[in-house]
């Protein structure tokens, strides 16, 4: 490393706060910072400025009806139609020839979509839908990986007014089943198969699978032929080939169907580890334009730019950040199909460079990836096209975030680091880039018109510096309206730790543990139920994680509690060191020094395992549990689910030989 370069580090390891460059901000969507007193002082109707990003077809009543609160209503008696918000009144202006859709294969592949192709698509998939009996209101299930289809279907559905239902393609066929009984839908929209690293994934058999679980008669399913002659396969009865069916209704036109503002859009299931998936109901109205404006203000996202979600649609950050929103602004949405690292490391950078993306929005995991691989991966690609940065899913500790801010960004671009959820339907607590200074780790204040507090177990604010869990106290209108044919589930979930329904205050309670500064920034610390009790005293894993992963040489790590004879808990951590570095006892005593430095001896490890990989489901996040047994001597669960089930054994071996 030069001496510049060794300098420049050491500045940035020294930095507590940054400010978004002056050229940043000249541009920026929103750089009045009177922005959050004036949505406070108007509150409800400063909601009425994301409303505005939206065409209407019927004008609303009222912004926000709380009669019958906690199941709040917006923009009440309002009519739109998302489809037609996302791709025809951009064709009307006149932007019928700007990119909407710019696909990345896993292959090398490429497909282009206009805003005028991408309708025309859609109405061609609508009318073929309609045909087959889809009527308004029937789910639709749509089971796929990263191919345009899964937008269009997306679009189409919304066009004939049918809420969507999106699978994640990684999910078992037990899980398709599940949904699909829950939802008690009847068609399904899926695949043949897709690629990872080369490899050519059977999805149809899956799916197949899937369906002999679902209770009801199924219509139709049509299948996507994505592999074509990698992967032979024969249509039952009810399924039906998407090109040759789609074939016949080329040239259709379908008008959209005015939806209110408070019909469901789409239906998530959250992907719990226990329990019944959680069927979260988004409307049209509140979600499309609070995806809209969280897009426009947070993303900074224009019309012209080429923008760049790294995420999977099959989550609720693919729905807001890929599809709907930025769809709705007329920007050029990228997809991409495959890993981040194939056919080689820069797999990324190579797509950033190659469509000059302005916005990159990606994971903290993702990132913890790249520093894991090197510097000499994005430098080999020009990555000056960038104006700004995002990362969600989970906190960013503050090592990851600079190296992020300095690899990634060239210290030119802001970084957002958003804390929200699928019940949200958009961010909730980020800085504004054109007006926020950033404080690495910290997600940042409450977005304008929200009003999150961290609160005590008895509902009293902390104290600055202190710790509690995350509130919101003010509806807000991209939040989910209920769970699919479960109000009671909906109130006990959400409400009803901290609401008082004699006196009318609703609160909502999210279930994430965080403290806050004298900024009123606020850096999430975790799930609450992401807590270890040693000798009585709750230390949130995410903090302790982020103490580990702010060790030089440390790429990732989880952090679980065991069993100990006297502590009742103690604090376990399974780390992956990074390139370049081994495990040893070294790198064990910075990484339990900076524990102690961070939190404190009551978080002083039992015992501190290095390991290639850690356990991770398919959709990446980390499976503690199993990690949990390891420590605590429990014979091993279920590791069909995933992606790496191989790894599990190779842990518990080498702990018991520690």
């Amino acid at each position: 490393m030069s001496q510049d370069n060794a300098d420049l580090e050491a500045r940035l390891e020294e930095q507590d706060t940054f400010e978004p460059p002056e050229s940043f901000v000249e541009q920026a969507n929103v750089t009045d910072p009177g922005v959050y007193e004036e949505f406070e002082e108007n509150w409800p109707g400063c909601w009425e400025r994301a409303a505005d990003l939206l065409s209407w077809d019927e004008e609303y009543d009222a912004v926000l009806d709380d009669s019958d609160a906690p199941f709040y209503e917006w923009f009440t008696n309002g009519e739109l139609n998302a489809s037609y918000n996302c791709l025809d009144r951009h064709v009307e202006d006149g932007a019928g020839d700007n990119v909407a859709i710019e696909w990345e294969g896993e292959l090398g592949e490429t497909r282009t979509y206009t805003y005028e192709e991408l309708l025309d698509e859609v109405e061609d998939t609508a009318a073929m839908l309609r045909d087959l009996g889809v009527e308004e209101d029937d789910i639709v299930t749509l089971y796929m990986p990263m191919i345009p289809e899964l937008p269009i279907a997306m679009l189409a559905c919304a066009r004939i007014g049918a809420p969507h239902s999106v699978v994640f393609a990684g999910f078992s066929a037990d899980a398709l089943a599940t949904r699909m009984n829950s939802a008690d839908s009847e068609y399904l929209i899926t695949c043949d198969g897709y690629y990872r690293r080369g490899d050519a994934l059977d999805h149809i058999s899956k799916t197949n699978e899937g369906l002999e679980g679902v209770e009801h008669e199924v219509s139709d399913v049509v299948v996507v032929d994505r592999l074509g002659d990698d992967l032979d396969h024969e249509l039952a009865d009810n399924q039906h080939d998407y090109d040759d069916l789609v074939a016949e209704y080329e040239g259709s036109t379908v008008e959209p169907v005015p939806r209110d503002s408070e019909d469901m859009l789409f239906l998530m299931y959250t992907s719990g580890t226990t329990g019944q998936p959680k069927g979260v109901k988004h409307t049209t109205g509140g979600y499309l334009a609070y995806s809209a404006w969280t897009s426009h203000a947070v993303l900074d996202i224009e019309a012209d730019d080429t923008y760049w979600c790294s995420a999977d649609i099959g989550w609720i950050t693919g729905h807001s950040y890929i599809v709907y929103g930025p769809l709705a602004l007329g920007t050029t949405s990228v997809m991409y199909e495959g890993t981040p690292d194939y056919p080689d490391k820069d797999r990324m950078w190579e797509i950033v460079e190659k469509n000059e993306v302005d916005i990159f929005y990606t994971a903290p995991t993702a990132i913890r990836a790249f520093m894991k691989w090197g510097t000499e991966y994005p430098e080999q690609h020009d990555l000056s096209s960038l104006r700004l940065l995002g990362t969600v899913g989970e906190p960013i500790n503050p090592r990851a975030w600079k190296w992020y801010y300095k690899h990634i960004g060239g210290e030119e671009c802001p970084i957002v680091d958003t804390w929200w959820q699928t019940e949200t339907g958009g961010m909730m607590i980020t800085t504004l880039p054109g007006i926020c200074e950033m404080k690495p780790g910290s997600a940042g204040p409450p977005l304008p018109g929200i009003d999150a507090q961290v609160v005590d177990a008895n509902g009293e604010e902390v104290d600055a510096g202190k710790a509690g869990y995350v509130t919101v106290n003010n509806p807000w209108p991209g939040m989910l309206r209920t769970l699919y044919n479960n109000d009671e589930r909906f109130i006990e979930e959400y409400w009803q730790e901290y609401s008082d329904p004699d006196a009318d205050e609703w609160v909502y309670f999210p279930e994430d543990g965080a403290k806050i500064d004298e900024d009123d920034y606020i850096t999430i610390l975790g799930r609450v139920d992401d807590v270890i009790n040693v000798s009585g005293h709750r230390l949130g894993t995410m903090e302790i994680e982020s103490a580990v992963v702010g060790v030089e040489g440390i790429a990732e790590a989880a952090v679980v509690g065991g069993d100990h004879e006297v502590k009742g808990e103690a604090v376990y951590v399974y780390a992956i060191p990074e390139d370049g570095y081994e495990g040893d006892e070294e790198l064990e005593e910075r990484a339990a020094e900076a524990i102690l430095d961070s939190i404190g001896p009551i978080a002083k490890p039992e015992e501190i395992a290095f390991t290639h990989e850690l356990p991770k489901t398919r959709s990446g996040k980390i499976m503690r549990r199993l990690l949990e047994d390891i420590a605590s001597g429990n014979e091993l669960g279920n590791t069909s689910t995933l992606r790496n089930p191989d790894v599990v054994d190779d842990i518990a071996e080498q702990v018991s030989n520690d």
